[in-house]
């Protein structure tokens, strides 16, 4: 099991992709549709452009990073070179000059430049990162103990970025909505630059003890022996298992990419929340969540599989789907706003437990499948398998931006409209939205996840061959 310091320090490179996902699920539709007045539907098509890229340059990233050949390992010279270049990228993207805020064209073309920027350099950051968690520990429960600590991080700055410049940055002066005010988006961006130099420094440097040479690791063959990046991407998707794991983060991440582009939206129009209430229900429900996951992680997992852990986690978070909307829009909720706000509490509750549990299990059952493919393949491609599940969780978030500005302009909330001035018709509208966003994607990820079956005895089996295969091989 990794020592806590190790699990801190390496967790804190969580932050690095929570910073990207909290700029561009919660104030890019918001910034560049309400703020700088570009076109609901053309906003969602730049950001799902950049999605498609990113999905595009996981693999590359991945199939690289296992294959570099450096005395500093697989991992860190990736890390360490990304640093400054993504920090710099949230300061481009909060800071368009006045002179593109009259030209769609010019605006949506800037957005569209420093989003695949941003998303280049969290890339070639989180890929290796991710890989590292294998190479730090072969612990069944240690896998998933790291692997949580990063999530947790990941969640817990996902949601304390945003909360922190809500309550600092956008509050509210003189009765005017600081989330409607464009001066304020420069400072949102140095923060977000900031909060990523510091926590992408701490765990590049603080893990380099746990950098493996080149020459000791099984390495892929080389691409001159009829070896393509493609290939190596290939070889990843012929383990069975990881399929349906694929398909199960295609369909979850599609349903989390379409609530979290109206998250919000349906917070401020809709519930009426003001900047301070919003950034609570942000914060507090995912700090108790992070909390309660880290404290049942480990008796969890001594009872149950994590395809089990896997499966109940899919259900909550459908489960947790039909009860606050629906009994709001039937009209079955007392018009109680203090009482309205604890109910929203209490779903953020549910669904970030749910939501972090899931990712912790998904992870560390990749990490599992590394060893499985070691001992099929006789290579180590921890990268290739982290970058090709990254690789479909992006490609189904781009579901989420062209399906909130799609969402945006056919129920007709437009530029300049507040809070309180909207049609009851916009309302249910954006609520409908929501739901049907949400709940398709999720039920066919169960149905997905009952196809996943990995065990600790099969990964204990496996971890035992290898073994004796090296020490057979080390013989001869």
């Amino acid at each position: 099991m990794p020592p806590l310091s190790t699990r801190l320090i390496y967790g804190a490179g969580g932050a690095v992709y929570a910073v990207k996902e909290a700029a561009y699920t919660m104030f890019i539709l918001l910034f560049y549709t309400q703020v700088l007045g570009l076109n609901g539907g053309l906003t969602g098509l730049i950001v799902a452009l950049s999605l498609i890229w990113d999905a595009v340059s996981d693999p590359l990233v991945g199939t690289l990073s296992d294959r570099l050949r450096s005395k500093h390992g697989r991992r860190h010279p990736y890390m360490a070179l990304s640093i400054v270049p993504l920090g710099l990228g949230f300061i481009g993207l909060f800071s368009p000059p006045s002179a593109l805020l009259g030209s769609d064209a010019l605006l949506a073309t800037w957005l569209l430049f420093w989003s695949i920027w941003i998303r280049t350099f969290v890339t070639t950051f989180s890929i290796p990162h991710l890989a590292l968690s294998a190479e730090i520990t072969n612990d069944y429960q240690g896998r998933s103990q790291i692997l949580g600590a990063r999530l947790a991080y990941m969640f817990l700055f996902a949601v304390l970025v945003p909360a922190v410049a809500l309550t600092l940055i956008f509050q509210s002066s003189g009765g005017e909505d600081g989330r409607f005010v464009q001066s304020n988006y420069p400072i949102y961006g140095a923060f977000s630059c900031a909060v990523c130099w510091l926590l992408a420094s701490i765990t590049t440097f603080g893990t380099r003890r746990y950098a493996q040479a080149s020459d000791s690791q099984p390495m892929p063959p080389p691409r001159s022996a009829g070896n393509t990046l493609t290939k190596d991407l290939l070889r990843t998707l012929g383990n069975r298992s990881f399929r349906y794991l694929i398909g199960f983060e295609l369909s979850v991440m599609a349903s989390f990419g379409a609530v979290s582009a109206l998250n919000m939206l349906v917070w401020t129009y809709y519930w009426q929340f003001d900047a301070q209430q919003v950034s609570i229900i942000l914060s507090v429900p995912s700090l108790l969540a992070v909390g309660l996951v880290m404290l049942s992680l480990r008796p969890l997992g001594r009872h149950l599989e994590k395809y089990q852990l896997l499966q109940l986690s899919t259900i909550g978070l459908i489960l947790n789907c039909l009860w606050l909307y629906p009994l709001h829009i039937l009209g079955l909720l007392p018009d109680d706003g203090q009482l309205l706000f604890v109910l929203n509490l209490i779903f953020m509750l549910f669904f970030m437990y749910f939501f972090l549990m899931r990712g912790v299990q998904t992870q560390s059952i990749i990490a599992d499948l590394t060893d499985e493919h070691e001992w099929d393949h006789g290579m180590r491609q921890e990268a290739g398998f982290f970058a090709a599940s990254n690789f479909a969780q992006k490609f189904a978030t781009v579901f989420g931006p062209l399906y909130g500005g799609l969402a945006l302009d056919l129920i007709g909330l437009e530029a300049g409209m507040l809070p309180g001035s909207l049609d009851d018709s916009i309302l249910d509208g954006l609520v409908i939205a929501f739901g049907l966003g949400a709940l398709p994607g999720m039920v066919l990820a169960l149905l997905f996840s009952t196809r996943i079956t990995i065990s600790r005895a099969r990964v204990a089996d496996l971890q035992r061959m290898l073994r004796e295969r090296a020490a057979a091989s080390t013989s001869a």
